[in-house]
């Protein structure tokens, strides 16, 4: 059997946190560590902190914070404490306050690790009309950016109960993000680093309609997409540069013969670029990766060329005459197949962090 911590983070909960406690003390699952994170929870709440302290279990840690920081915070701290006092721990299990997760279905999570110590194992539940209409909305479309990004099936992208591999909770500990999106980066970051996602049927409980939970559904959803916000932002910005000088010499110099086409490819390509870089670099991925400017430098000279003679041969395929926009728009549906393209190069090799690198090579020894 592996070494297991649980981690549970909890704002202002009732007496479901004390059974789930009592259940997880009382049965057969074998763990190290039972953390419980007060994510600032009111005075009225402190009951049940209180109460679970006096159980008197050595296995119990309590931890608080004087304010709502966020589930992300909470977890982050978490992990934190059990990489700390328990290094020898291999999956660290966490799990929601409110009663959704059972012990049953921990129990089956942890048997799926056993067979997949590396991996990042899911309690996924079944979705059906029953569910509350904000649980689903926020599933339906964080699934699909998940696919859409990662090229994984993921059927349950909000789920709390999961069990993380000692390697990867090493990583996620650097994560940014204190609240709800800390958990999607966890799903859309894993292929980073090697980590495949791997799905356990569990029941699906919700209490009251869900009422208990503390996920804002505009807000959280908004957070959530905040990194593919970033990078669209990024590219955005530095195509509407780029297609803005490249019209402006064209139409400068009065005709859309090959050559005029590459020269402005080039002006406006090496202005847009320079934007493009600075964001993806800062804002984006977070200053990651080595020697970014000469292997971002490779791909912009490729891209230009390819930019230019594939624009051009759009433009002949198109119907045109000498004031047509046709250049403009055999640009755009260029560089809009050459951006996916890119971003997919430069998300997993030239901003690609040295701890992802480092993660992988664990793997593998």
């Amino acid at each position: 059997m592996k070494k297991y911590g649980i981690l549970i983070p909890a704002l202002n909960p009732d007496q479901k946190l004390i059974k789930l406690v009592h259940e997880l003390l009382n049965n057969v699952i074998n763990f190290d560590a039972l953390v419980l994170v007060d994510d600032g929870s009111a005075v009225t709440n402190q009951a049940v902190f209180k109460e679970l302290e006096e159980i008197g279990d050595q296995r119990i840690h309590v931890l608080h914070h004087q304010h709502n920081e966020g589930k992300g915070a909470a977890l982050k701290n978490g992990f934190r404490y059990i990489r700390n006092y328990f290094p020898e721990i291999e999956g660290i299990a966490t799990m929601d306050s409110d009663g959704q997760h059972t012990v049953g279905a921990l129990s089956s999570c942890m048997e799926k690790f056993e067979e997949n110590p590396t991996d990042l194992i899911i309690g996924v539940r079944k979705f059906t009309n029953e569910i509350p209409a904000r649980s689903q909305f926020g599933n339906v479309l964080t699934s699909k950016l998940v696919k859409l990004l990662t090229h994984q099936n993921i059927s349950d992208t909000q789920t709390g109960l999961r069990i993380i591999p000692h390697q990867y909770v090493d990583q996620l500990i650097e994560f940014p993000g204190d609240r709800f999106e800390f958990e999607f980066d966890m799903l859309l970051q894993a292929r980073k680093y090697d980590v495949k996602v791997i799905e356990q049927s569990i029941p699906t409980i919700y209490l009251d309609g869900n009422k208990s939970s503390h996920f804002r559904v505009v807000r959280d959803s908004l957070a959530i997409y905040a990194r593919f916000f970033k990078f669209a932002g990024s590219g955005i910005i530095s195509f509407i540069v780029d297609i803005a000088l490249f019209e402006g010499i064209i139409l400068l110099m009065g005709n859309h013969v090959l050559d005029s086409i590459i020269l402005a490819t080039v002006i406006s390509r090496a202005l847009s670029a320079v934007v493009n870089y600075t964001l993806n670099h800062r804002v984006v991925f977070n200053g990651g990766g080595r020697q970014t400017f000469i292997k971002y430098g490779a791909l912009f000279i490729v891209q230009m060329i390819l930019s230019g003679y594939l624009t051009d041969l759009v433009t002949n395929w198109l119907p045109h005459n000498g004031n047509s926009i046709a250049p403009m728009l055999a640009k755009m549906l260029v560089d809009f197949t050459l951006f996916i393209i890119s971003y997919q190069i430069q998300k997993d090799f030239i901003f690609k962090k040295d701890t992802e690198v480092n993660y992988a090579k664990n793997q593998e020894s």
